[in-house]
């Protein structure tokens, strides 16, 4: 099978307008025969090129009939897991989902293992800031949002009210999977309900 005739075979179950890396065909063949056959499929109207290095089929809108634009945060999050980087909200976001603050972000950000860079799509940018591994501990998960968001509240901001809010989204196991991680003495101490250390 040819490299060209691999790569669509695969492309055609994915789903239309879910952003995807060219780098996943590395097994296809060579990179070069790689990048020719997914900029063919560009130029045939095939696939679409969201950004460098980044792909996905096109999908019509049930409403207007033009073209969906790439989701920039499904481009971020594609981009990322080809590189093997683990990526965790923002703690200004984390707060706002726990409704623990109002505060929006200008430009979506969230942490990440790999450097510190901004991805742009069209328009849209979305900021990716290096982080500890302590930030990135329980990556995607309700215990990892609370765990960032305690972070961004800092020693001041860990009220208890804020704690409480923290302990109320977390089932019993999430709390102790929390308390499991690393995280600095004062939070700790926080977390537990016991008074704040230095």
């Amino acid at each position: 099978m040819s490299v060209a005739k691999s790569i669509s075979t695969r492309i055609k179950h994915m789903p239309k307008g879910k952003p995807f890396v060219g780098a996943l065909f590395a097994q296809a063949g060579s990179r070069s025969s790689v990048g020719k056959a997914l900029s063919r499929m560009v130029l045939n109207g095939f696939l679409e090129r969201v950004t460098r290095g980044v792909y996905m089929r096109p999908k019509q809108s049930e409403y207007t009939g033009k073209r969906v634009r790439a989701n920039p945060i499904a481009v971020m999050k594609a981009v990322t897991r080809a590189r093997g980087e683990t990526i965790q909200v923002h703690g200004v976001e984390a707060a706002r989902l726990l409704g623990l603050s109002t505060q929006m972000q200008i430009l979506p950000t969230y942490y990440t293992s790999g450097a510190t860079r901004e991805i742009k799509i069209g328009n849209a940018v979305v900021r990716l800031r290096h982080a500890s591994r302590q930030r990135l501990q329980q990556a995607g998960t309700r215990v990892g949002l609370a765990l960032t968001a305690s972070f961004y509240l800092g020693k001041a901001g860990l009220t208890t009210l804020a704690i409480r809010k923290i302990s109320n989204s977390l089932s019993a196991e999430e709390f102790d999977r929390l308390m499991a991680c690393e995280m600095p003495r004062w939070m700790r101490s926080a977390l537990a309900g016991s008074a704040i250390v230095d």
